[in-house]
């Protein structure tokens, strides 16, 4: 049995921009991956409202920051085979931090500490996939707008930034803006077929990199 941990924000959780709620289960784009891949796989879907890479968010209901989380989640979830991270877009809200540079850093960190974090019983570090959330999108959404239109430069720039740094961390690496747009509706989220696009997408990088 293999074992994949999905690290994300409301992209992974599936959060619905047109029902305003969560995507059913068979529309999360890690379930799709799940059932893609088959019985021999197990896709533990850690996704979080508001994530950030590395970053506090001082206005959250929650803890949100990355970095401070990870750590306890590869403990719970160990042994791990892959480590899928998609997250970044969180980092480009006003008020957060704001920059595509600022994100690639965050993303760096995170890998750095799958990399070197304590697997104990013997067990080998897993291996590490980059994903650049889809670009955002203008929006005339009252809440969403203000955070995120001003960023809309610095989202376009994750793809390039996060497949430099893959290629630093010795990392895996695919772009779901290849394959999915976000909805003008609110800038940032999916709707149905967009977050199935993703697990769809990703199928056959993690097939290579679990060697399936």
């Amino acid at each position: 049995m293999k074992t994949i941990l999905a690290y994300g924000d409301s992209l992974t959780w599936g959060y619905d921009p047109v029902g305003l709620g969560r995507h059913a289960h068979e529309d999360r784009w890690t379930s799709v991956l799940q059932k893609a891949l088959g019985h021999g796989v197990r896709v533990i879907a850690e996704g979080l409202n508001g994530r950030t890479t590395a970053y506090d968010d001082y206005l959250g209901d929650c803890e949100r920051n990355g970095v401070k989380l990870l750590p306890t989640v590869l403990a719970t979830h160990k042994p791990l085979d892959l480590v899928i991270i998609m997250l970044g877009t969180n980092d480009l809200k006003r008020g957060i931090q704001g920059t595509a540079d600022g994100a690639v850093q965050g993303i760096k960190r995170l890998v750095r500490q799958v990399q070197t974090h304590d697997w104990g019983f013997d067990f080998e570090s897993p291996d590490v996939l980059i994903v650049s959330p889809p670009p955002i999108c203008e929006t005339a959404h009252p809440m969403f707008g203000p955070m995120f239109n001003r960023s809309i430069e610095e989202g376009a720039m994750l793809a390039s930034l996060y497949r430099d740094a893959a290629d630093e961390l010795g990392c895996g690496f695919f772009d779901a803006g290849s394959v999915a747009r976000t909805t003008p509706l609110d800038g940032i989220h999916l709707d149905a077929e967009n977050t199935r696009a993703i697990g769809r997408g990703l199928e056959p990088v993690v097939r290579m990199m679990l060697g399936l």
